[in-house]
């Protein structure tokens, strides 16, 4: 039985792969997972093409994470076109990137917004924006079960044979007991769960490289063998990232308005350069391997979608 198309659903028809990153509670690294995720599924394939969309509408981070704050979004004749933040030698971008952090006049400016408007908003990043042709669509969400991602769901539903999920953790009973309430939200809307990842998993010493286990460990681990979710794997507390993250600058380098007319200008990619020096990234290519390998083929996923 064919799905009904919508506006969504046709916006998204060459996104082989859509990500939702969510977690139980703040605090536990969401976003800079999400952000990883995106550089290391991008680096891994010369031909990979990415985009991450920063709905955490009230603490859109992802921008500043990439180096992109202070950039606007453009309109086409197709629709938004979201900032992209690299390009391969022909000149085609490869990993974009959409968040209300850019339609701010100021950074700094708060969101103010019942669930009717984050609603419409989410409908709008899912289908005004010119995502193109993509292999994977990282959805970084707000902490907990709100409306943002009862709205994914429900804008998402006829492409749900692309959708499935990561939770983020950190080792804390508390944070696993929310990571819990994560999972049964999955497990409630039929959102498959691709894998936990236990972030803040110790703490490296960038002087010996000796690692303490800061908040505990292995919390994550035992929660997925308990419930039956695959464990991705295990990140520590790395401070050459989080300087990287914390203080990433925007590379542009003041394009013409002529340059900026049908697409969003595009940009050197030193973040992802300076990423891969660090020892997170080792550790998340692994992780992000191990994803991979659990997706549905892009065979299965084009087949269920034409359905």
């Amino acid at each position: 039985m064919a799905v009904q198309e919508t506006p969504v659903s046709r916006r998204l028809k060459s996104v082989r792969h859509i990500i939702i990153v969510c977690s139980g509670k703040g605090g536990v690294g969401k976003s800079s997972v999400s952000v990883q995720l995106a550089l290391s599924l991008h680096a891994s394939s010369p031909t990979a093409r990415v985009g991450i969309l920063d709905v955490d509408l009230t603490g859109p981070s992802v921008p500043r994470m990439l180096g992109l704050d202070g950039h606007g979004v453009h309109q086409s004749s197709d629709g938004w076109v979201p900032v992209y933040a690299d390009a391969r030698a022909d000149g085609e971008p490869r990993l974009a990137c959409m968040s209300v952090g850019f339609l701010l006049k100021k950074k700094g400016d708060s969101v103010v917004w019942r669930g009717p408007k984050k609603n419409a908003m989410i409908r709008q990043f899912l289908s005004d924006v010119r995502w193109g042709e993509l292999d994977y669509l990282v959805v970084d969400t707000p902490p907990g079960t709100s409306d943002e991602h009862l709205s994914l769901i429900e804008h998402l539903a006829p492409v749900q044979s692309r959708l499935s999920a990561v939770i983020v953790t950190t080792p804390q009973a508390v944070a696993l007991l929310d990571a819990m309430k994560c999972l049964s939200f999955t497990r409630a809307v039929a959102l498959p769960v691709l894998g936990l990842i236990e972030n803040m998993s110790g703490y490296v010493c960038p002087c010996c490289g000796e690692i303490s286990n800061v908040f505990s460990t292995g919390g994550g681990a035992e929660m997925a063998r308990r419930e039956g979710v695959p464990f991705l794997g295990s990140m520590p507390i790395d401070t050459d990232l989080v300087t990287l993250l914390d203080a990433a600058e925007s590379t542009d380098q003041g394009a013409t308005d002529g340059q900026q007319d049908e697409v969003s200008e595009v940009r050197s990619f030193g973040v992802l350069q300076r990423y891969q020096k660090t020892s997170s990234a080792k550790l998340i290519s692994a992780l992000v391997e191990k994803l991979i390998s659990t997706l549905p083929s892009v065979e299965h996923v084009l087949m269920n979608s034409s359905a």
